[in-house]
């Protein structure tokens, strides 16, 4: 009888069961554990010019929901939703892929389902959406319906007005890039005032082509790439700019964005060192 006992290799056999135990237990993590995590992270960002009566403001963000894909339940949505409101936002702000047709491990949710989790969110300031690609390549107009059905205001080249007096200021959500023909010279002609402007969209891309009227373009879309490894970073960024624009509060040229890392998984149903993310913004 031959008996395993991996405590009489050599040196090398050890340090190959060390590595496959390793990486079987990223995977588990990677594929298991943290997918299914939701954190919710605060970022302080300080906009020049930024009116001292709107100093504090509380915005709640998040992208890429993606319902139906592994660990996107109506139960996890749900969850979303509490926590969302209980970071106590001024306004939220939905950017983007609500929902995902084809995933490993997924089971389409449709669209009206989600609407009706959604519109128990709560901001003194109201809640606003843009679509993705992912609405759009399933059924934009639906998409919308059900959100707008919903009380969720859907932004698709339209700047809105919230707030009152010299607490107010404008709210621009921009098409999707990829799909959903952007149209920034028509949507700041809506914005008839000094007051500030806070754009959104799904595709960060977009950053580049922004004027300096816009105090903050806030986007999704890249999933913080879903992996981010020591040293090598993110091997996948849905993005022409790379890493640029994959995660974070970025600044260039005294423009500034943030790109919220998303919630849900497309593609491969795994997260490593990219937790789900609800974001909370703080502008000073």
């Amino acid at each position: 009888m031959i008996r395993f006992n991996p405590w009489h290799w050599g040196l090398g056999g050890k340090l190959l069961l060390a590595v496959i135990g390793l990486l079987g237990g990223i995977a588990l993590y990677a594929f298991g554990i943290e997918p299914n995590r939701l954190v919710v992270r605060e970022t302080t960002i300080k906009l020049p010019n930024w009116p001292a009566s709107l100093r504090g403001l509380r915005i709640a963000t998040f992208s890429d929901l993606h319902a139906g894909a592994p660990f996107m339940s109506q139960d996890k949505i749900r969850q979303i939703v509490a926590t969302t409101n209980a970071t106590n936002p001024d306004i939220i702000l939905l950017a983007g892929d609500f929902v995902i047709q084809d995933v490993m491990g997924g089971t389409f949710m449709e669209p009206e389902i989600l609407a009706g989790e959604l519109k128990n969110l709560r901001a003194r300031l109201g809640v606003y959406a843009t679509l993705g690609n992912h609405d759009w390549w399933y059924n934009a107009p639906r998409v919308m319906q059900a959100l707008e059905t919903a009380g969720v205001q859907v932004l698709e080249n339209k700047a809105v007005k919230v707030g009152e007096n010299d607490t107010s200021f404008w709210v621009a959500g921009l098409a999707d890039l990829w799909e959903g023909k952007p149209d920034i010279p028509n949507t700041l002609k809506q914005v008839t005032d000094e007051a500030p402007v806070i754009a959104f969209t799904h595709n960060p891309d977009l950053f580049p082509h922004l004027p300096s009227r816009v105090a903050l373009l806030i986007a999704g879309h890249t999933h913080g790439g879903q992996v981010f490894l020591p040293l090598a970073g993110r091997p996948v960024v849905p993005s022409q700019y790379g890493q640029r624009y994959a995660q974070g509060h970025i600044i260039e040229n005294g423009n500034h964005l943030f790109v919220t890392s998303g919630i849900g998984t497309s593609i491969l149903p795994l997260r490593f060192r990219v937790p789900p993310e609800i974001s909370v913004l703080k502008i000073e």
